[in-house]
């Protein structure tokens, strides 16, 4: 009958194992500072010379296979990777505050001052013409609207302000809209001397100018469709991580 090992006696490993495991331990270290993944050969120019390049990379796989990293093989490459089952522990929501640019923010005064308004008189107000992106970057945030067409040759699209912007600048209707008046006394419009007495009335519409509904199959370059927006980016942190010990 064979007696049991004695727990208590230690077994020296023996230099093929030490120099086995140091080659492990090199290995992880590469892929581990890498930026990218590392192929075998590239791993084999750095550890020395005989040492099982697969048999070190398959010991290492098993290693980390249950732990929070994994090492895998991607793009003919090794690389850590977070364990897939992790991911929805790894995710920030991160709120992003986006200024508004000056022909942005000239524009939504505009429509909100004259509304409703074509992008043709937007830009004759402005006196400059009026970017593609600046009416989309108002309508992905939900304070602008189309309303309709105008009655004028080529149909152009009316925009309006929505319920949002109203909420957003804290206005319960249009008519809470600083007047001159006011804008003059916070030094944010200079009005001339002859035209301080003049009221700001705007014109009454006459039938040219009223609009017509959009129908639902009409498309115009001016009135991309509104994306669906959020105040929060989700930012998944699943990716390379470092080793655990």
């Amino acid at each position: 009958m064979t007696d049991a090992p004695d727990p208590s006696i230690s077994v020296e490993p023996s230099a093929d194992e030490e120099r086995a495991a140091q080659a492990r331990r090199i290995m992880e270290a590469v892929i581990f500072a890498a930026g990218r993944p590392v192929d075998a050969e590239t791993l084999a120019a750095q550890v020395p010379d005989g040492a099982d390049i697969e048999a070190g990379l398959a010991r290492l796989a098993a290693h980390y296979r249950e732990r929070g990293v994994q090492l895998v093989k991607v793009a003919g490459g090794w690389t850590f990777r977070t364990a897939p089952d992790l991911a929805e522990h790894l995710t920030v929501h991160r709120v992003v505050r986006r200024r508004l640019s000056r022909a942005a923010l000239e524009t939504l005064a505009i429509i909100a001052y004259h509304q409703p308004v074509t992008r043709a008189e937007i830009e004759d107000i402005r006196g400059v013409s009026l970017g593609r992106g600046t009416l989309d970057l108002l309508l992905e945030a939900g304070w602008i609207a189309p309303k309709g067409r105008r009655r004028t040759p080529g149909r152009p699209i009316t925009w309006v302000t929505t319920p949002a912007f109203l909420e957003h600048f804290g206005l319960e209707g249009l008519d809470d809209l600083p007047g001159l008046d006011e804008l003059e006394a916070a030094g944010l419009l200079e009005v001339p001397e002859a035209q301080a007495g003049e009221a700001d009335a705007p014109p009454a519409p006459d039938a040219a100018d009223e609009d017509t509904p959009v129908a639902a199959d009409e498309t115009d370059d001016e009135a991309p469709e509104a994306a669906e927006t959020t105040d929060a980016t989700v930012v998944p942190l699943s990716g390379r991580g470092g080793a655990a010990s």
